[in-house]
């Protein structure tokens, strides 16, 4: 595919269709190994915290509590996480990963570092360097961000 398809100067638009094209790639394996891309917020968290509460995992993913609801219990019905009791608040429960997404994990991961490593093929060490920095920058002034855009703020004149 040329770099000259959709060329406009809008870096953003090109990280999108990155981000589809990763998406695409990545789809099929992960579904063969029982995931799905919208839990992968989930299980990394899950993975590096070893429990946490749907409000924390609602706010690590960047989506509201209704959604993370639903998320959830489809995870757990499909043998993903479970609940557990919060041992510092017998009313509240905490998510776990079950062994059974545990084990499979380690080929997820292997899926994703095998369609990152296609796309940066060819790139130096400095240039990935380079290409983490800037996109680190970008998500910096994207969080950094409150609420809505300025364009859509002022649309409601």
């Amino acid at each position: 595919m040329s770099s000259q398809l959709s060329h406009d100067d809008n870096p953003m638009r090109l990280l999108g269709q990155i981000n589809r094209a990763f998406a695409r790639l990545v789809d099929a394996p992960l579904r063969d190994l029982g995931f799905a891309i919208g839990q992968l917020p989930v299980l990394v968290a899950l993975k590096r915290a070893n429990a946490l509460s749907q409000t924390e995992l609602a706010r690590l993913a960047a989506v509201e509590q209704p959604s993370m609801a639903q998320l959830l219990a489809r995870m757990e019905r499909d043998g993903l996480v479970r609940r557990v009791a919060d041992p510092n608040d017998r009313r509240s429960r905490l998510i776990s990963l079950t062994e059974s997404a545990l084990r499979r994990m380690p080929k997820g991961k292997a899926v994703m570092d095998e369609v990152c490593e296609q796309a940066l093929d060819g790139f130096s060490k400095a240039e990935r360097e380079q290409l983490f920095t800037l996109l680190l920058r970008v998500q910096e002034n994207l969080e950094s961000t409150p609420g809505e855009s300025q364009a859509h703020a002022g649309s409601h004149d």
